[in-house]
């Protein structure tokens, strides 16, 4: 009885994007089921600003951190709350879980679980919705009753057997299809007339269906480590857990830094040999793998997203997936559909940004702190267009934690822009003295080699550090980038959280820089992409700076992708170079002089990236690792996509919980924490300055 008491303090309550977190005065009505909010414990006699019903609600935990948890009413209305520390998060969830099950019960009682039947929606006669064919008694929460058993009075539940959870599985993967069969008699319904696939109650019925398979399979899953908890901690080896998606080996689940079990990959082409599944166990290791760009061969891949077709077809599923979000819902944790999903990765997007090596390698060879600088500009303006596969705005696939992408760039030395009176080429010779050879007395190649590697460092928050490399001009850049996704009405926003520096080893010059905003409008119609928002680049050394604005364009009239900057040389205050133009089209480049010129993106020359074969890739490298959601989009086979990427991101789940369960941090293979930011493990200002020293100490 004492658990049953009325409970009350302050929480705070996630509202919206605008709003964001505030502090308000909670009671938990246990008689009523209710749980209401005021703005402050004063106000408490006044009219509450918000109630939930708890029957039949969720209460969970977040995994964000250990003080915020989520009440997800039967009505479909959500509570996201924050207590002040764990201690007190504890204490709300077990006293609302208590309420909870106590309402939920007695409304069991009051309303009789039905007899078992199927709904179908072809014989509901002329009822407008299937809120017309309930009972006045039957809610939400009574719907859960349906084709419930209860056990016999006095009989205590067995504890679980694995044959006993086959039986689970059997029985959850027949609910699974029904959900299935429900969910396409819903949107085989017609846009418009008497009963159509958008009716509210239609959407409600879809949701809860979705978010009760949901449910059951994290029931699932805990049965599943009750059971493994009773094999006293360890697993037979050999033993898998079955699941809806494919089975997935528990053997060595990816414990971080050992060998690990990689499951057997989908529908595996007939090339790969078995004793190459077998042994790609081996190979799965966290130590940083050296990729030896000659056996990197020039990429032959050209997907272009210009295919409006899927998104055509599935104008239901955007419709269905709009209903379920809020304004400035964060969607890093939404499942979004498979079909308007691109066919690379994010890792490989944030490479492509380096299309025009020419442009990078350039900036090095300015003869002045000021043109270094506008040549920066300019690689750094010309890189997002290349970043866009296609006019049609779709999403890279998400990566999952440990995902890594390399691939290089050979640039012919006599297409680099170097400085008016400066040999380039004979002034890089002479500065290798200083970098470590490996093949004393080789010819030097008439190109230069750009590197690059990418990781996914974080899953929650979802960060990704990439870095790239020329040695023979000594100059690299790092960043890491934290996507934040938001959705805005028909329209959804990503914010590139992070930093850039570009390092010029040769001057002793560092440029931090940031990334603009990512939007994708007009979700409903055509999808496209347009970037907004004002970055900084900034060399403390030289003291020029770049200001840099990405304008969205109006509700009425003016130009799409517009760009506007301005270089400015900080001590004197001069500006020193004007940028206008569209990102992705032309720039124009006005100078101080009175000279202008003009970038034409569409004649400017990509060179193809070098990629190793799949062949010869790890298991946990992005076109390896999504190749058969890429291959099963390429052939328009949306469920099977579907299928592989769920498949992915399950396994990504269960052994985020295993590290969770056993305490184990996850280990970065390429990047190094520092600070609030990620560092490439080797980069290229350790190995000249350690090379440097080693010639100094020789002399």
């Amino acid at each position: 009885s004492d658990h049953m008491e009325n409970i009350y303090g302050y929480l705070m309550k996630y509202t919206n994007l605008v709003t964001g977190w505030q502090y308000r005065f909670f009671v938990l009505n246990n008689e009523a089921g209710l749980l209401e909010y005021f703005v402050n414990e004063q106000s408490r006699h006044l009219k509450p600003r918000g109630t939930l019903q708890l029957a039949g609600a969720v209460i969970s935990p977040s995994d964000e951190d250990s003080h915020t948890f989520t009440v997800n009413a039967a009505s479909g209305e959500q509570y996201k709350l924050r207590a002040t520390d764990a201690k007190e998060r504890q204490h709300w969830v077990s006293r609302l879980q208590i309420c909870t099950q106590h309402h939920t019960e007695a409304i069991g009682k009051n309303n009789p679980p039905l007899k078992s039947r199927s709904f179908s929606l072809a014989s509901q006669g002329s009822a407008n919705s299937p809120g017309a064919q309930r009972r006045p008694s039957q809610n939400a929460v009574s719907f859960f009753n349906v084709g419930h058993h209860r056990l016999p009075a006095g009989k205590r539940v067995p504890i679980m057997q694995p044959d006993h959870l086959v039986n689970v599985r059997e029985m959850m993967s027949q609910a699974e299809g029904q959900q299935r069969d429900l969910i396409r008699s819903i949107e085989c319904l017609p846009a418009s007339g008497h009963l159509t696939s958008l009716d509210q109650d239609l959407l409600m019925l879809k949701a809860t269906s979705m978010a009760t398979m949901n449910c059951l399979n994290d029931c699932f899953h805990i049965l599943q480590l009750q059971h493994a908890s009773q094999q006293k901690g360890s697993l037979p080896a050999g033993t898998t857990i079955s699941w809806l998606e494919p089975k997935i080996s528990l053997a060595n689940h990816f414990k971080n830094g050992a060998a690990q079990n990689f499951p057997a990959e989908i529908n595996k082409p007939a090339s790969v040999s078995e004793e190459q599944s077998i042994a790609e166990p081996c190979q799965l290791t966290r130590e940083p793998e050296e990729i030896n760009p000659d056996e990197e061969l020039e990429d032959i891949c050209d997907d272009k997203e210009d295919d409006l077709g899927a998104v055509e077809e599935q104008r239901s599923v955007i419709l269905h997936l709009l209903s379920q979000l809020k304004l400035g819902m964060d969607l890093t944790r939404v499942v979004l559909p498979t079909f308007i999903l691109e066919k690379r990765s994010l890792l490989e997007m944030y490479a492509d940004f380096m299309s025009h090596p020419d442009l990078f390698i350039a900036i090095t060879n300015g003869g002045t702190a000021e043109e270094r600088m506008i040549r920066f500009v300019e690689y750094y303006l010309t890189s997002f267009h290349e970043g866009r596969k296609g006019a049609i705005a779709k999403k890279p696939y998400n990566p999952i934690i440990g995902e890594t992408f390399h691939c290089s760039w050979r640039m012919p030395k006599s297409e680099v822009a170097t400085d008016a009176g400066t040999n380039s080429s004979a002034h890089s010779l002479s500065e290798q003295g200083t970098l470590p050879k490996d093949g004393e007395g080789q010819e030097e190649p008439d190109y230069y080699t750009v590197k690059f590697v990418a990781e996914q460092v974080s899953h929650h928050p979802p960060v990704s550090g990439f870095y790239a490399e020329c040695v023979e001009r000594k100059m690299c850049v790092n960043a890491h980038v934290w996507t934040k996704s938001k959705f805005l009405g028909m329209s959804i926003g990503v914010t590139m959280v992070g930093e850039g520096v570009l390092h010029l080893l040769e001057h002793g010059e560092e440029y931090t820089f940031s990334l603009p905003c990512a939007y994708a409008r007009s979700i409903l119609t055509v999808p496209w992409v347009e970037l907004g928002g004002k970055v900084n680049i900034n060399c403390a050394k030289t003291g020029y700076s770049a200001s840099i604005t990405f304008h969205t364009k109006p509700f009425y009239g003016g130009k799409l992708h517009r760009v506007t900057g301005e270089v400015k040389q900080n001590v004197t205050n001069t500006l020193v170079c004007r940028v206008q133009g569209e990102w992705n089209s032309v720039l124009e480049f006005t100078y101080s002089n009175g000279e202008a010129k003009y970038v034409d993106l569409a004649k400017l020359s990509v060179t193809r990236k070098r990629v190793r074969p799949l062949e010869k890739q790890g298991p946990f490298e992005s076109r390896r690792l999504w190749q058969h959601v890429t291959e099963s989009l390429r052939d328009g086979d949306i469920d099977k996509a579907t299928e592989h990427k769920r498949a992915l991101e399950e396994r990504q789940r269960n052994e985020e919980r295993l590290r969770a369960e056993t305490e184990t941090p996850w280990s970065t293979k390429y990047f190094l924490k520092d600070g609030d930011g990620w560092v490439y493990h080797k980069p290229l200002w350790k190995t000249v300055s350690a090379a440097q020293t080693q010639q100094t100490d020789s002399n």
